[in-house]
């Protein structure tokens, strides 16, 4: 089960990414023109946003499964840099991120100009994406894991 829970953990990671990027580019493409905030602009941080939450709860999952809250509270989270970047450092980073996603997603809803929304919507959404880049254990760092299941790291 802990397989294939990692397995669509390391799925899910691609559609956030793409949903992120989109939302970029609607952020952009709407910040430089006089253009209308949509329902699709919308839906694109939605998306993102419904990915993040799904992303977390599968997180939090393998979080207890794979044993990183009893590294946590036992007091050696710190004894390794494994231990210290899958108990403090990923799960904090990708924390982060969902915050912000949200916080974009929020500024979608409220009553403020268009221009503002896409302005709002860009920026949340590139900070939020360069903590997560940051925080994925990419294949070729100290501790990664495969670009996609099956692969090798």
């Amino acid at each position: 089960m802990q397989k294939g829970l990692l397995d669509l953990h390391n799925v899910m990671r691609w559609l956030i990414l793409l949903f992120a990027v989109l939302a970029l580019v609607k952020g952009v493409t709407g910040m430089s023109g006089k253009k209308t905030f949509g329902k699709g602009d919308k839906k694109i941080a939605l998306f993102l946003m419904i990915c993040c939450d799904i992303q977390l709860l599968l997180g939090l999952v393998l979080y207890v499964l794979q044993g990183w809250w009893s590294v946590l509270i036992g007091g050696t989270a710190m004894a390794s840099n494994y231990n210290r970047y899958f108990t403090v450092e990923h799960t904090i980073g990708m924390l982060i991120g969902i915050i912000l996603i949200h916080i974009a997603y929020a500024n979608t809803k409220k009553d403020i100009p268009d221009g503002s929304k896409f302005k709002r919507l860009f920026w949340y959404t590139f900070i939020a994406l360069i903590i997560i880049l940051a925080t994925i254990p990419w294949p070729g760092r100290e501790i990664a894991r495969p670009l996609f299941p099956g692969m090798s790291a």
